[in-house]
């Protein structure tokens, strides 16, 4: 609808991935490069988390895009499966027989990697929204490294998913998981000047014929509101762009940036948006705990003051809470 009236071939903001148009910021480079280490070292494990819309479901297309024909690939992105059902999709995945029987799949599965082993291959096995299976599951994930035999090191198992895998990883009983965790990436968020670079570039390759369509307190306002979270740079920058064609305005200003994301604001919502919170419950509670106890610590050292000043002892407001003997002490040493 807009396309036409800024000048561009495409809407440059669609929510669903491309994989012919990915923007590799520097975290994501990281990213990426710690993947394919994570297929060609002998760690085995590898743990990537990443905030909501934080761009990991891209960062995955990427390297599946880019993986050599030698590597064995099973992608399971849904994680609400019995255990059968989870079987029979890796089975599937790695075009092995499934009837059912859980023993002979196993069987088949470490002839596999023997395989493999023989012809310098590599299994790679990738858990998306991780953080949402149940522990008997991430379970059954650690023993399939046991098939692999010593000196084999041909299997890379990667668990995706938002920072909450940490906490389900912090299950007593994935301790074993824990201990063979070979190397951990979390996916940031992009910075200001990523955000900019991100808007220019999504515009430069839906043909934009000048790139000054966002001014530049409009990208700050997006990046502010968005945190830098790229599936929510989208959302804002697409709205604008439509809210922007509806009141013919060639240059996309931060007062109507703050007006799509009024638009785009759920009510009951604490933020503008959606965004996974900065500051994480349990260091929340950490914070406030801190302040509290600096505050308690506070009010008694003025209560003892009081206390040992002539002019207010006749009031002693810890004379109510401790004992005689130790205002007595208080009072000696003051």
């Amino acid at each position: 609808m807009y396309t036409k009236y800024y000048g561009l071939t495409k809407k440059p903001f669609a929510l669903t991935p491309d994989p012919s148009v990915v923007f590799m910021s520097e975290t994501h480079q990281e990213g990426l490069a710690i993947l394919n280490y994570g297929i060609l070292s002998k760690k085995c494990f590898l743990v990537l988390t990443a905030d909501v819309g934080a761009g990991k479901t891209t960062l995955l297309q990427a390297l599946v895009n880019a993986l050599d024909n030698d590597v064995h690939l099973c992608h399971l992105n849904n994680p609400i499966l019995r255990r059968d059902e989870f079987f029979s999709y890796i089975a599937k995945q790695l075009g092995l027989n499934w009837d059912g029987n859980k023993a002979m799949f196993l069987i088949e599965f470490g002839n596999l990697l023997r395989e493999c082993y023989k012809k310098n291959e590599r299994v790679l096995l990738i858990f998306d929204e991780a953080h949402v299976f149940p522990v008997d599951l991430l379970e059954e994930i650690r023993l399939l490294s046991n098939l692999e035999e010593k000196g084999q090191d041909v299997l890379s198992i990667f668990l995706v998913g938002q920072p909450e895998l940490n906490e389900r990883m912090s299950d007593d009983r994935l301790l074993p998981l824990r201990q063979r965790i070979g190397i951990r990436f979390h996916l940031n968020r992009f910075t200001l000047e990523e955000t900019r670079q991100y808007i220019l570039f999504r515009l430069r390759h839906a043909g934009a014929r000048h790139l000054n369509i966002f001014s530049d307190e409009a990208i700050v306002e997006v990046h502010q509101v968005s945190y830098g979270t790229p599936r929510l740079i989208n959302i804002i920058c697409d709205h604008a762009l439509l809210s922007g064609f509806a009141e013919s305005k060639p240059v996309i200003n931060a007062e109507l940036i703050r007006e799509s994301v009024e638009d785009l604001h759920f009510p009951g919502e604490e933020n503008p948006l959606p965004v996974a919170s900065q500051v994480k419950p349990d260091r929340m509670m950490r914070l406030l705990l801190g302040v509290c106890g600096g505050a308690v610590v506070v009010v008694l050292m003025l209560l003892v003051v009081l206390e040992m000043l002539p002019a207010t002892r006749g009031i002693s407001p810890l004379g109510r809470i401790l004992p005689e003997s130790l205002l007595q002490y208080l009072r000696f040493s003051w």
